[in-house]
Formats: C-alpha cells, sequence, structure tokens
C-alpha cells in the first residue's frame, strides 16, 4: 500500500466513528488487498456494538474484500450497510465475487439488517446474483430499506431480485417475523417490462412498501400495468416515483385505478412517462381519494391546456400540496397563462412549479386531432348525413358485448332514427335500465351518443331521447364500478373536444349531442367533478362548436350553474 494512501487513512480514522457508524465514506480509497485494509479491518475488531458501515466512494477488490468480511463475521449488531459506489475501476467480474464474500461474512455473524445500499455498484445480473444467499437468508428478513439504483441489472437482475425477495418474504413468514420492506429503490437499471412484471408480483406479496422509486428503466404499460396491481397491495405506500418511462393512457389508467387504493400517498412522480391529456385525467380522478397529497410531477408528458387546467382544479382542496409541476408540456403560451391565473385565483401560485420548457401547443393537434399511440393522425373521415354519423355500434366484438338481452335495443343501435327509438314502445325506458352492461365506459359513451344523435325538438321524441338517456345514465353513475372519468373522456374524444391516443371513429358533432348533455348535466345523478372537466373542454373548443351555436350556449350556460351551485 503506497505511503500517501496509509497516511491518508491514518488520518482519517480518526474521524470514523459516529455514534455506532464507523464511515469512510468518499475517502476514495484503493482497497486492493488484505495488507490495504490492515487498518480498517483493526478498527472494525476493536468497535464494538457497530451497527452501520460505510464503505461508499471507495474501490474495494477481491482479496480486500474478503479480509473485511473477515472482521464482519463477528458483527451480529449490524443492521445498516451503506456499500454503494465502492467498486469504481474494478472489472466487472470481480464485483460478484466480492459480494458473496461481504455476504456469506454477514450471514456468518448473525446480523439482522434493516438498510443495504449497493447502488451506483455497475455490477449487473451477476452481482444481483452475489447478493441473491444474502438476500434469501435471516439476515435480510429485517430488512426495511434496499437501494439498488443505477446497477445495470437489466431484466435477468430483477427477475432474480424479484425471485430472492419472494423467497425471502415466504421463509421469513414462515419463521414467523415476514419481511416488511419498506423502501425499494431501483432506477436506471434497464429492467424493462419482464423485470418490472416480476418484481410487481414480489411487491404484491410483501405488501408493506411505502416508497417505490423505478425511474428511467424502459418499463411501457404492460409493466406499468403490472405495478399498479401491486402497488394496490401496499396501502402505506407514500412515495411512488416512476420518472422516465412510458405510460401512454393504458398505462396511466391502470395507475389511476390503483391510486384509488392509496389514500396515504404524499409524492406521485410521474413525470417525462407520456401520460397524454387521457392519461392526466384519469390520473386526475383518482385524486380526490389522497387527502394528504404534497407532491404532483406530471412534466414532458404530452398534455394539452384543458386536461392541464383539470389537474390544476383537482388540487384546490389539497392543503398540504407543495409542488404541481406540469413543465415541458403542449399548453402554449395561451395555456400557460391560463394555469398561472387558475393557481392564483386558488390562492396556489407558489405551488406550481416553473413553465419555462414548455413545448407549445402543436397547430396540427388543436382542436382534439386524434392521434394514435405511434403518433399518426386519424384521418377517417366524417359522414355528413346524420343517419350514418355513427355507421353502427362501434364495440369491436360485437354490440351483445355491453348488452344483456340485445334483440330490441340492437336494432336500433345498429342503424339509429327517432323512428326506431320510438318503435321500441314503452318498455324503451326498462331496456336501457336493464339490458345495458356497465363493465365498458367506452362503450356506454358510445350508446348515449347514438341515442342523443336522434334528438329533435318534436315533443315525443325530445321526451323519448330524454328519459332514456336518464335512464341509462342513472343506471351506470350510479353503480360504484362504473368509470365515469373513462365515459367523459370517451365522450370529449368521439366528439373530437380532446385529443386521443387510440385510432376511434368520431362523430359527427350535433345539436342533439349538446342539448341532450346539458338535460343530463342539471340532474342530480351526474358527478360534479365530471360536469367540471366538461366545462374547461368546451369552453377551449370554440371552433369545433361552432355549428352548434345554440346549444353550445345552453351547455355552457348550465355548466357553469351546475358547478357554481
Amino acid at each position: 500500500m503506497a505511503s500517501e494512501d496509509i497516511d491518508q487513512l491514518t488520518e482519517a480514522l480518526a474521524k470514523t466513528h459516529v455514534g455506532e457508524e464507523l464511515s469512510y465514506k468518499g475517502q476514495g480509497l484503493k482497497l486492493n488487498d488484505a495488507q490495504s485494509v490492515e487498518n480498517i479491518v483493526q478498527e472494525m475488531e476493536q468497535f464494538q456494538n457497530m451497527k452501520a458501515l460505510r464503505l461508499e466512494g471507495n474501490t474495494v477488490g477481491v482479496e480486500a474484500a474478503k479480509a473485511i468480511s473477515k472482521a464482519l463475521e463477528t458483527k451480529k449488531d449490524l443492521q445498516r450497510c451503506y456499500w454503494s459506489d465502492m467498486f469504481t475501476g474494478r472489472v466487472r467480474s470481480e464485483i460478484p465475487s466480492a459480494l458473496k464474500s461481504l455476504g456469506s461474512a454477514l450471514m456468518m455473524s448473525g446480523a439482522r439488517l434493516t438498510e443495504l445500499d449497493l447502488s451506483d455498484n455497475a455490477f449487473g445480473p451477476d452481482g444481483v446474483k452475489g447478493i441473491e444467499a444474502l438476500l434469501k437468508s435471516p439476515v435480510c428478513y429485517t430488512l426495511q430499506e434496499l437501494r439498488l439504483n443505477n446497477c445495470g441489472m437489466g431484466i435477468g437482475g430483477g427477475t432474480i431480485l424479484a425471485s430472492a425477495l419472494t423467497e425471502c418474504y415466504k421463509s421469513s413468514h414462515a419463521a414467523g417475523s415476514p419481511l416488511k420492506l419498506k423502501v425499494f429503490v431501483a432506477g436506471r437499471n434497464r429492467l424493462e417490462n419482464d423485470g418490472t412484471i416480476a418484481l410487481s408480483r414480489a411487491f404484491k406479496l410483501v405488501g408493506s412498501l411505502e416508497e417505490i422509486h423505478m425511474p428511467q428503466n424502459g418499463i411501457n404499460h404492460p409493466g406499468i400495468t403490472a405495478l399498479a396491481t401491486a402497488v394496490q397491495h401496499n396501502p402505506n405506500l407514500r412515495v411512488l416515483n416512476l420518472n422516465d418511462n412510458t405510460f401512454t393512457k393504458r398505462g396511466a389508467v391502470a395507475m389511476a385505478q390503483a391510486l384509488r387504493h392509496l389514500s396515504k400517498v404524499q409524492v406521485i412522480n410521474f413525470g417525462d412517462c407520456l401520460v397524454r391529456s387521457e392519461g392526466a385525467i384519469a390520473i386526475t380522478a383518482a385524486l380526490k381519494g389522497l387527502p394528504v397529497l404534497k407532491e404532483l410531477n406530471l412534466s414532458f408528458g404530452e398534455i394539452y391546456e384543458a386536461a392541464a387546467l383539470v389537474v390544476a382544479r383537482a388540487i384546490r382542496d389539497k392543503a398540504d400540496m407543495e409542488k404541481l409541476d406540469l413543465n415541458g408540456n403542449c399548453l402554449g403560451e395561451d395555456g400557460c397563462e391560463a394555469l398561472k391565473e387558475v393557481m392564483e385565483n386558488m390562492g396556489m401560485g407558489d405551488v406550481l412549479g416553473s413553465l419555462s420548457d414548455d413545448e407549445g401547443e402543436d397547430e396540427d393537434d388543436e382542436d382534439g386531432e386524434e392521434v394514435d399511440e405511434d403518433g399518426e393522425e386519424d384521418t377517417e373521415e366524417k359522414d355528413d348525413d346524420e343517419q350514418n354519423c355513427f355507421n353502427g355500434f362501434k364495440n369491436k366484438e360485437s354490440p351483445s358485448k355491453v348488452l344483456l338481452d340485445s334483440s330490441d335495443l340492437l336494432t336500433f343501435l345498429q342503424s339509429p332514427t327517432s323512428e326506431k327509438l320510438l318503435n321500441l314502445g314503452a318498455k324503451r325506458v326498462q331496456l336501457f335500465e336493464q339490458q345495458v352492461d356497465i363493465s365498458n365506459a367506452t362503450d356506454i359513451a358510445d350508446i348515449f351518443l347514438q341515442l342523443a344523435s336522434v334528438y329533435k325538438e318534436d315533443p315525443e321524441v325530445k321526451q323519448v331521447v330524454l328519459e332514456s338517456a336518464d335512464a341509462l345514465l342513472k343506471k351506470v353513475l350510479a353503480s360504484p364500478q362504473f368509470q365515469s372519468y373513462t365515459f367523459t373522456l370517451s365522450l370529449l374524444v368521439k366528439l373530437g373536444l380532446l385529443k386521443g391516443e387510440e385510432k376511434a371513429s368520431k362523430v359527427c358533432l350535433l345539436p342533439g349531442h349538446l342539448l341532450t348533455l346539458t338535460h343530463c348535466v342539471e340532474q342530480d345523478y351526474f358527478p360534479l367533478d365530471q360536469a367540471n372537466i366538461l366545462e374547461i373542454f368546451v369552453s377551449r373548443n370554440g371552433k369545433l362548436l361552432a355549428s352548434c351555436p345554440s346549444a353550445i350556449g345552453d351547455f355552457k350556460a348550465t355548466l357553469k350553474k351546475r358547478i357554481s351551485a
């Protein structure tokens, strides 16, 4: 060992003891062999009741690790291992061997860890194999915090880790003291979907997580959906950081459903996750059940102005709210000013983060142009003929999927006309009440719009349309299983008022659509939060609604009256 390294180490030893912790943090020591760690080993052996060991910020070779491990074998009181960034410059093949030595020593000592930090060690899947036995052992039955940030685990490493955590939980449970992991950190690991899905199964089993940090892992909606399922089984979750993955609408909707089960959440970071406008609104719908929310990050998500305003209004009752981040979206200059105004009017101007990186509104996407997940615009042409505005029911498989007994109602839905609706006779209300399945909110939106498309000022037709609309919506909106925000989003997308990421046929906007909605919004069964969403969108889509000036005027007035009541 070089004399300057010995001098540096000797000088540092006087400062290593901090309470119950022995620390060599950030000393940049090059520990290659047993001789290079003689003083460290001596210090460890003399330190009685050592509960924490910091080795981060040094570089530890295989032989040095073996020497340190020998001293660890007697440290039964050790609880916290801070071993991040301790293999700088090492050949990757050395790391698993060093980790196995350290892990074996801990198992021999009988220690019970509460924290293990191996972040910023680029050990890959083989490195995870190096700690696999340790994670399965009684040493980790008491583990509360596991930090493996930026370790290059990949799918293989994530799968090995998931299996080890699962076995640890099962073994600890059988021993009468189940694993209660609280903090899991694994950002920048290229876990992708398969690694994430495997870990999600472990998370679901453990059920005690309070913080999950998995940013920048190349996860898209299958992995996000698996995580959403898992977090529902961790009711004490406070922090959920999935920054820089890819949700799209499907992942966002799944996560929104999960958030409804997580009343203790304080921090949500879905920044740079491509949640888009539909996903942002779906997530917003879950905020009502998050009373202690402090931070919400939906930055860089391709969110447009109206959706951003929906998000802003949804946090008005959050007394603990400290930061709303909507930077880097597609608001445009006017949208940024509108958002700032809304936040100021709510007395929350200081909560809104910077909007300096706003992408600006794409002129080609104004007024809700529809784009699928690959960014291709839906160019399907609109038919100006009222009778062909829907071209029949749009369920991809069969309209019977949403109808319990479709024989009569299906005839109307396949080609809606006012005459066919009247021909349903006195049983029409009963048909809408009893024959409609509520499992698919998007299909319910289809049915509603078809019904509204035959609206006429003829008293009989008008009465029949409104009574049928009431029967349909009263039933579905009364069900706690019905996804009312999905219904509203589908209406907005189909009417061309919201940019949707999936290809779907738009309808020809008719006065009947707006007049029927106006009637329904006035009713007690219509949710106030959904009226709020509609009001924001209709107030910002003047071009599309200009063809129905009288109907849109009544609709806007009704929405404002309902919201301010």
